[in-house]
């Protein structure tokens, strides 16, 4: 279930987040990511604590990321990493440009 679950989420073209609404860092993550100009419906936060699998999905993120915890940064099909692999994007310059390119800004 939780392997679907995350699996269905995540999309080329799209930019999901993996969070727990408790977390300081996953609410860092939502404010950074909801100033920029996001086309509708590519900007998604799945918060994890509203299924009974939060424990499956973080295994199956483990998996797949090799980080169990949260947020998890989605841009299309890559993981980009948490909270502080965001910012360090965004202070690059990098972050913005990966999103152009991917076209999932408002122009």
């Amino acid at each position: 279930m939780a392997q679907e679950f995350v699996n269905s989420k995540i999309q080329p073209g799209k930019v999901v987040v993996f969070i727990k609404p408790t977390c300081p860092y996953c609410r860092k993550t939502e404010e950074i990511l909801s100033k920029l100009p996001f086309k509708q419906g590519l900007l998604e936060f799945v918060d994890i604590t509203a299924t009974s699998d939060t424990s499956e999905i973080q295994d199956y993120l483990q998996q797949l990321t090799g980080a169990r915890t949260v947020p998890r940064v989605f841009i299309g099909k890559d993981c980009i990493g948490g909270c502080s692999d965001l910012i360090a994007m965004q202070e690059k310059g990098e972050l913005l440009a990966r999103l152009k390119e991917m076209g999932a800004l408002r122009q």
